[in-house]
């Protein structure tokens, strides 16, 4: 069924476009996720499709009794308003008759014996059952739950900004609508909000339009994908995955088509410098399809990112944490925690929100300190610290003066000096806009100025606080690829259960009590880990950097059983385990069968040549899997013996 019309629509701001003369329809089933660098209008689109913004030109049409809900980066709250009553506030004849029944309930308890009451509640009864309206209560404390709101009878306006959110989004999915647009649904949840979102999503029925930066959320929800890039849209009816494939190939037509035209450019080129006059009809012709082909030039792509900055030299000793533990009020975060960074550690914090990820960031980086335990940072470290919060820029400044406040200029890792100018222009801000206000830019633009001023300190050990919300995918990708080059270390607290698989090696996982565990592989593993094993309630709140559990989070007396020390498999290990027996036999079977092609192969040279290559690649991988195999099972046995 067609829900929405989109008809040419134009926005732009002063001279900047955000799009231009964009169509198309919206259906039902669809889910669109609109894609883009930060500040080419992503959240205005969605805006004006919602109708809280007019366009410049265009219209956007919308179908008899089709509901449009709009989930904004910033949701208003009415004046005392709980979030229980937030998320039942909706005008649907279900939920106004969620509110009369309760209020019918709530004015006959005051006064039982009232006959006009008792009428009340038996019509508020009937208009329950009416409109099967019985368990909508329950969803919506469902909801709050899942996302991390259990106090559904405390006032919004006490809420943090990410509170807020939360509640906004519970009402989102629980209030009917035939549209639902999503701004950014995935910031500020934690990885199991996340998960759940994306399967209430999907089985959503209706039609969705989202912005999001997780790059998993986008693959497993969408099925259709807009991406606006200098002022223009493009449509793909497929998910992340296919899109980036189609993207590809459409930028390769685009250079096709942009090569054929430059060579038309140069013949017309040569041809006009060869002395042509414009006094035949026939070179008039010619000098016009001249200045024709040089006007089909294409609008400048999205400007790509260079982040390869340089990092200060890095000593033996960088982040020792000794039996930290950390209280605010009544609440343990941390517990006798204790790590050991080792060097190029990248590691990932995990968990639910308020859980302490980012207080552990903070005793890192000497903002805040342990109640017990301490923390040693070596003589070396220089600490590069990305918060959540634009809470350290000034945002009167103009973006130039706030690069230039770090640094005037910077050596990049080539060894190579350029100016702050330079280095904004690297980072897609162009000289004009290097002269703006920072309270003017949007809220990616300004995570992305935090990053560059971040790294352009040239860190060794990196803190990284949700560095996910609010960059765009383009962005995302670049700080990927910086991280695969960074020779310090990196802590990371993230939701976005890409980018930890992408970058981290360890997962570092708050599971409530204070207790931390340790589990070595990307998120994707310790994900896998707890499904099949399950978190143990005595795990290792603390661990060391070379991944040997140092202390547990409870200390047991000195002369019990559990003060010695338990051996362990990680899920790596076993996983390994179980099948490194059928690795070596296919690797044999594959060494033999290249011998047995070195025996054939005659006088023909080239052939042996790359049979013997191909020989010692897999003697070199049978010897690697020989000694992994030697050592899972020396700890197999000393398990067993353990056990025993």
């Amino acid at each position: 069924m067609h829900l929405l019309s989109v008809e040419h629509i134009t926005k732009s701001y002063g001279e900047k476009m955000l799009f231009e003369d964009v169509t198309f329809g919206v259906e039902d089933g669809d889910k669109i996720g609109i894609i883009g660098v930060n500040g080419t209008g992503k959240s205005t689109f969605l805006k004006v499709i919602a109708g809280f913004e007019p366009a410049d030109s265009g219209s956007v049409s919308i179908g008899n009794r089709v509901v449009v809900r709009m989930l904004a980066q910033d949701p208003a709250f009415a004046p005392g308003e709980t979030a229980l009553e937030h998320v039942l506030g909706g005008d649907s004849p279900q939920l106004r008759a969620v509110r009369e029944y309760a209020a019918a309930l709530e004015a006959l308890e005051l006064k039982p014996s009232d006959e006009s009451l008792q009428e009340r509640l038996i019509k508020a009864n009937q208009k329950m059952d009416e409109f099967d309206a019985w368990t909508l209560e329950s969803e919506a404390k469902t909801a709050l739950g899942r996302l991390g709101i259990q106090n559904f009878n405390d006032k919004v306006e006490t809420f943090s900004g990410g509170q807020r959110k939360r509640v906004a989004m519970a009402a989102a999915l629980l209030q009917p609508s035939d549209i639902l647009i999503l701004d950014e649904p995935t910031n500020h949840i934690d990885n199991e909000s996340v998960a759940w979102l994306e399967s209430m999503l999907q089985k959503r029925k209706g039609a969705l339009l989202m912005i999001t930066h997780d790059r998993y959320f986008l693959d497993r929800v969408s099925n259709r994908v807009i991406e606006l890039d200098k002022g223009r849209a493009f449509f793909y009816q497929a998910n992340y995955s296919r899109f980036l494939e189609l993207k590809v190939e459409r930028e390769e037509r685009e250079a096709a088509s942009e090569d054929k035209r430059q060579n038309l450019l140069r013949n017309e080129l040569a041809w006009i410098r060869r002395g042509a006059k414009a006094r035949t009809t026939k070179q008039k012709a010619r000098i016009d399809r001249f200045e024709t082909l040089k006007a089909q030039a294409p609008k400048q792509a999205g400007g790509k990112m260079d982040v390869s900055v340089a990092s200060t030299r890095l000593g033996k000793k960088i982040v020792e944490i000794e039996s930290v533990g950390k209280k605010f009020g009544d609440r343990t975060l941390i517990r006798d925690f204790s790590y050991i960074a080792v060097p190029e550690d990248r590691v990932g914090i995990v968990g639910r929100n308020g859980e302490g990820k980012s207080t552990l960031l903070k005793l890192i980086a000497d903002k805040l300190q342990p109640d017990e335990g301490k923390i040693e940072r070596g003589l070396t470290v220089k600490l590069g610290w990305f918060s959540q919060e634009h809470e350290e820029m000034d945002e009167s400044l103009r973006v130039i003066e706030y690069i230039r406040e770090g640094a005037e200029q910077v050596k990049t890792a080539d060894g190579t000096t350029i100016s702050a100018g330079q280095m904004l222009e690297r980072f897609l801000f162009p000289p004009a806009m290097q002269w703006s206000i920072i309270g003017k830019l949007s809220g990616g633009e300004k995570r992305r100025l935090q990053l560059l001023r971040v790294l352009m300190n040239a860190p060794n050990v990196l803190l990284l606080d949700e560095p996910t919300n609010d960059l765009d995918i383009a962005t995302l990708s670049v700080l990927e690829d910086y991280l695969d080059d960074f020779p310090g270390v990196v802590f990371v607290v993230s939701h976005d259960r890409y980018f930890l698989d992408r970058t981290v090696d360890k997962i570092l996982a708050f599971e409530g009590n204070g207790v931390i565990t340790q589990h070595v592989g990307n998120y994707t593993e310790y994900q896998e880990y707890v499904e099949k094993f399950g978190v143990a309630s005595n795990s290792a709140g603390t661990a060391t950097g070379n991944g040997k559990p140092a202390q547990a989070a409870v200390k047991p007396a000195a002369d019990s059983p559990a003060a010695v020390e338990r051996l362990r498999m990680s899920y790596k290990d076993q996983k390994d385990y179980e099948q490194i027996d059928g690795w070596i036999e296919k690797a044999e079977a594959q060494l033999a069968a290249v011998t047995e092609k070195m025996n054939n192969a005659g006088s023909d040279s080239a052939l042996l040549q790359q049979l013997v290559d191909e020989q010692q690649q897999l003697e070199t991988k049978l010897e690697e899997l020989m000694d992994r195999w030697a050592e899972l099972n020396e700890l197999a046995e000393k398990i067993a013996a353990q056990k025993k």
